[in-house]
């Protein structure tokens, strides 16, 4: 499965932040949208990414007044990114060894969706589930 066809079933969306906005913006962004992770973008190019992770570590050094600091203060610079054409297991693998939970996806530097670690569960299940009905198909109808 391709991360195309991920994207078709949850769609394109992403919450994206200027890099300017402050912590305290962002948080109630991710409650309002009910999201962990928001894109930071300037103009239309991805500059990073921030997630709740990110922000709680910086709270653990800096204290409350992490608040008034900006995405650009506490983001990912070093943004992974995939394409729409990359496959669902090379997105896992990458996910997993470098432990990240969010992945943007950009195709000819503009942004075009974003995966989690849940769209990958998701899909694996789906997956499974298919292959299970094929194989019942089978055993019931021949």
């Amino acid at each position: 499965m391709r991360i195309a066809e991920i994207l078709r079933n949850k769609g394109s969306a992403v919450q994206t932040v200027p890099p300017g906005a402050t912590v305290c913006e962002l948080l109630g962004d991710f409650a309002r949208h009910n999201i962990g992770a928001m894109v930071v973008v300037d103009g239309t190019a991805v500059v990073g990414i921030v997630t709740e992770r990110d922000i709680v570590r910086q709270l653990h050094e800096r204290g409350p007044s992490i608040l008034v600091a900006t995405a650009s203060e506490v983001m990912t610079a070093d943004v992974a990114t995939c394409l729409p054409t990359d496959s669902v297991d090379s997105l896992a693998e990458t996910m997993t060894e470098r432990r990240i939970r969010h992945l943007p996806v950009v195709v000819d530097g503009h942004l075009v969706g974003i995966v989690s670690i849940g769209d990958v569960v998701k899909s694996r299940i789906d997956e499974l589930q298919a292959e299970r009905d094929q194989l019942r198909s089978y055993i019931h109808h021949g």
